[in-house]
């Protein structure tokens, strides 16, 4: 019942967030959708910005699944990573991903590199970082550095796609760049 419960509130806000924006969604409106009370939206969720939180989680968890599809599709773990940052890149054209995880959820929730969903992502990318320097695909560099100046650097993009005035033109710059910042790392082969 409290999955339940939690589900159709998460599925009614994240509706109303991507149509309206955070600021424009009322609570009443939500919980009326959903078939039930603000008191049941508070006490699963504190409040409307805790609400948000299970709303960009969720989102979260589904924009992973599909990075790790994209690296699974490539034919060597370094494509793999390309694919996976171009995929999350590519997602911030989305107009559901750009107006909750990119434009309200920074303006309510703060900066999204500090956000506890990044700490799995940070892992991630590490642990990825160090099966590329153990296959010598890379230059041997702290794994650490490298995580989180690339996730910056592609959340950076994500953010800057998502208030541009044309997404398209910068995704386009945005991913080019990237993939010439990171192939840096690659180790010069004789």
């Amino acid at each position: 019942m409290v999955e339940e419960t939690r589900g159709k509130l998460i599925a009614a806000a994240r509706r109303a967030f991507a149509a309206k924006g955070y600021a424009a969604s009322s609570m009443d409106e939500l919980t009326a959708e959903a078939g039930l009370t603000r008191g049941a939206l508070y006490h699963n969720f504190g409040d409307k910005k805790g609400l948000l939180q299970a709303v960009i989680d969720q989102i979260d968890a589904e924009m992973l699944a599909r990075m790790r599809v994209a690296n699974e599709k490539a034919q060597t773990p370094w494509l793999g990573f390309m694919a996976e940052n171009k995929a999350y890149i590519e997602m911030a054209l989305e107009p559901e991903i750009q107006r909750i995880m990119l434009l309200d959820g920074p303006a309510v929730l703060g900066d999204p590199s500090q956000w506890p969903n990044q700490t799995a992502c940070l892992r991630r990318t590490e642990d990825i970082i160090r099966g590329l320097m153990r296959d010598e695909t890379i230059m041997p560099v702290d794994a650490e550095a490298v995580a989180r100046l690339l996730n910056g650097a592609a959340l950076n993009a994500a953010l800057w796609i998502a208030a541009s005035d044309d997404p398209q033109a910068v995704f386009e710059k945005a991913v080019e760049a990237f993939q010439t910042l990171a192939a840096g790392l690659l180790r010069v082969r004789d």
